[in-house]
């Protein structure tokens, strides 16, 4: 069945691998959209449009144009500190321009595919499942529960699709994550503090695009915990990265979350559990060693 599917943030991870993910169906017309110019090059099926997403009208017009059957929102002010910095700003891009997408989506009759966070939960008793009860403890956090409440009370269709922790390569090289970092500062021979004492699932940002897509495909409705399953420390990561890359671990040294001062609060324990996305939707998420092994491939 042939479907129109518009992407907001094209330029970020996540919206990049959903484009190079997307542009390989032939039934899909797709619609990769962010703020500015296209950043993505290549040989793919799709079309781009500059696209400001706090501005309604904008929003109408190229969901006018285009009439989208699905709509995957990607676009988000993701940096904790950030959003605790700008609260304002925050409030404008995770929820207002939410409010603007979902009129829109009402308006064509769109699905609405939207991408939240696990810091909408205190991190006091995880790893999570769908029915937990949310208790954001940052700025950042409440943003987007309440954009998950924006949804739930509205009239579309929707599913949302929680994740965490997303790594993985951008075309241009301009974004780091844990492993790059690690694996850079080792070579480098500088020591590094990393902490021990916050769990997360880490996420594959290409297992992440595919979440949504097996979200958006079927027009699935309702929440869905989309990440890894493998439940770690960010120093086990660090360790693991080390070992994958044959790098020396002695200069990883523990170190608790304490003696980082950052702005934003982070939950200290959450992670998903991810069988409802499995039985579902048929998701199936890479190891962190085998997400370490993919990004190795993408860096050569």
């Amino acid at each position: 069945m042939e479907q129109t599917i518009l992407i907001t943030g094209s330029n970020g991870l996540l919206g990049q691998k959903l484009v190079h993910l997307l542009s390989q169906f032939p039934e899909i017309k797709l619609i990769a959209t962010a703020k500015g110019p296209n950043r993505l090059t290549g040989d793919l099926k799709y079309t781009y449009v500059s696209l400001d997403i706090t501005n309604e009208l904008e929003v109408l017009e190229v969901f006018k144009t285009y009439q989208p059957n699905a709509l995957i929102h990607t676009a988000a002010m993701t940096n904790v500190d950030t959003c605790e910095a700008d609260p304002e700003g925050c409030e404008l891009l995770n929820v207002t321009a939410v409010s603007y997408l979902i009129n829109a989506c009402k308006s064509n009759n769109t699905f609405f595919c939207h991408v939240s966070t696990d810091f909408i939960f205190d991190g006091l008793s995880g790893p999570y499942d769908e029915e937990a009860k949310p208790c954001p403890i940052s700025i950042y956090g409440e943003s987007k529960l309440r954009a998950e409440q924006l949804l739930q009370t509205s009239t579309i269709k929707w599913g949302i699709a929680r994740t965490i922790l997303v790594f993985g390569i951008v075309e241009d090289m301009s974004r780091t994550n844990i492993i790059l970092w690690v694996k850079k500062s080792l070579e480098d021979g500088k020591t590094i503090n990393v902490v021990t004492d916050q769990f997360r699932t880490p996420t594959l940002a290409e297992d992440l695009a595919m979440g949504c897509w097996l979200i958006t495909k079927n027009h699935v409705q309702g929440i869905f915990n989309i990440s890894g399953s493998d439940f770690l420390t960010p120093y086990e990561m660090a360790i693991k990265t080390a070992e994958f890359y044959h790098l020396p671990k002695e200069l990883i040294k523990k170190a608790d979350s304490s003696t980082f001062s950052q702005p934003a609060k982070r939950p200290a324990r959450t992670g998903f559990i991810l069988d409802k996305a499995k039985k579902v939707l048929g998701y199936s998420p890479s190891s962190f060693n085998e997400g370490i092994a993919f990004m190795a491939k993408q860096v050569k």
